[in-house]
């Protein structure tokens, strides 16, 4: 809709902008202008009021968006220690669902900021530092019985091998588990505190959690084939 005056006259939000009045005290006014400059008064306080609106919603998503990816950090904490494998992949696509509102909310702020002349509102100097990396190759190896340089006489002198390994593979199982998982709830908290409102943050911050989540169920197989559970 043209918000614009007559032909050499200033757009309504500079009136808007100029008159120290709220919207509600300049609908009530509006009845004192003639008919036709009393509807587009009319008209351009409704799109006034509906943007803001707009704005505010927007605002509303993007702020609570960083309280529930802190909440979906703590639920994946525990789920990750129960192992919970369904559960902690549900999770990872809630959080793809939070951040897709947040990019639509952030675009549309950016399209009404800019129409409203506010774009250096939404605009940030200090953009997120890069996004941590963990890879199978950064955990702690797995011993194993069949090393290059293992020699043995029977397969007696194997098993007992194996029996003295049995400690050493547990432990590092283990680890390996918790510092995947560690590692899965870091990234998700990070991408929380932004509120996943930098969008290359936010969607890299997700594909490495996803990363991390298969990374973490290829190690509880790996320990189910050496230990059986």
């Amino acid at each position: 809709m043209d918000s614009r005056l007559p032909v050499g006259g200033p757009r309504i939000e500079d009136l808007l902008a100029a008159m120290p009045i709220t919207v509600a005290e300049l609908r009530g006014a509006v009845g004192f202008f003639d008919e036709a400059t009393a509807g587009m008064l009319r008209a351009s306080v409704d799109a006034a009021e509906r943007a803001f609106a707009e704005l505010n919603a927007c605002d509303r998503v993007i702020d609570e968006a960083g309280a529930r990816g802190e909440d979906a950090a703590s639920r994946l904490r525990q789920l990750l220690i129960r192992e919970a494998r369904e559960e902690v992949a549900a999770e990872l696509t809630a959080l793809d669902v939070i951040a897709g509102e947040v990019r639509q909310s952030v675009a549309t702020l950016r399209l009404l900021n800019r129409i409203l002349g506010r774009e250096a509102v939404v605009e940030d100097d200090t953009p997120p530092a890069d996004v941590s990396r963990l890879r199978e190759i950064d955990l702690r190896s797995v011993p194993s019985t069949y090393g290059d340089d293992a020699e043995y006489d029977d397969l007696l002198a194997m098993a007992d091998r194996g029996a003295e390994l049995a400690p050493q593979l547990e432990k590092a199982h283990r680890e390996r588990v918790s510092a995947v998982a560690e590692h899965l709830v870091t990234v998700v908290q990070q991408a929380a505190k932004t509120g996943f409102a930098d969008e290359w943050f936010a969607q890299e911050s997700l594909r490495e959690a996803r990363a991390a989540h298969a990374l973490w169920l290829r190690c509880l197989d790996q320990r189910q084939h050496d230990l059986g559970r």
